[in-house]
């Protein structure tokens, strides 16, 4: 590993200067001479993600990508779009792979960030399905391009409330941490990493 970058929304940028997030501590954890650089920020839809993140991202040569996007294309719409979501998730992974065939890829589905959110019950019922549908794509494109995954949806710590910020809907510092260390079990999975980029993950 030689250069990590991080792509997306406030699920990667954090949201607080002083809270390690989860791609600052997968980024300690592979170690002093792995360049890492995060270009997630908080509000980005798939949309920014694709028009604003992915040439940066290219140009700096990673051999590790995480892109994780698509929350905030269903806050932000009333009627969010599965598909053109799924179009554009697609065209980025077909991207990444071509313009940096030496980098491993990973993303990661959402919770059901509607369960700690303040909303009226329509709002609700709104959000909880969007997401249901944005995970369902994002399975589907990722199999399709042979993009690691991890299931945020399905994990046990989605229904923890200490894993969320008193916002209801960022993670919090325990929520980043857990983050990090599925994320270095799945890359632990995959390369020889580091002994401390190993125990990160234990």
């Amino acid at each position: 590993m030689t250069t990590y970058v991080a792509m997306g929304d406030s699920f990667t940028a954090g949201v607080k200067d002083d809270e390690p997030r989860w791609a600052d501590e997968v980024a300690r954890a592979l170690g002093p001479d792995t360049r890492y650089e995060n270009l997630a920020w908080v509000g980005a839809t798939s949309k920014d993600v694709e028009q604003q993140q992915v040439e940066p991202a290219l140009e700096l040569r990673p051999d590790l990508i995480t892109l994780i996007c698509g929350a905030n294309d269903v806050l932000l719409s009333t009627r969010p779009d599965p598909t053109e979501y799924a179009e554009r998730l697609s065209r980025m992974f077909e991207r990444l792979r071509r313009e940096a065939p030496q980098a491993e890829i990973m993303t990661a589905t959402y919770p059901d960030i509607s369960q700690f959110l303040d909303l009226r019950p329509r709002s609700r019922a709104r959000v909880e399905q969007g997401m249901l549908l944005f995970n369902d794509a994002c399975r589907t494109v990722a199999q399709r391009h042979d993009i690691s995954l991890l299931d945020g949806f399905d994990h046990p710590a989605a229904t923890d409330r200490d894993t969320y910020a008193d916002d209801g809907f960022h993670p919090s510092e325990e929520g980043h941490r857990r983050a990090a260390m599925e994320f270095m079990r799945t890359l632990r999975g995959r390369f020889r990493l580091p002994e401390r980029a190993r125990k990160a993950s234990a």
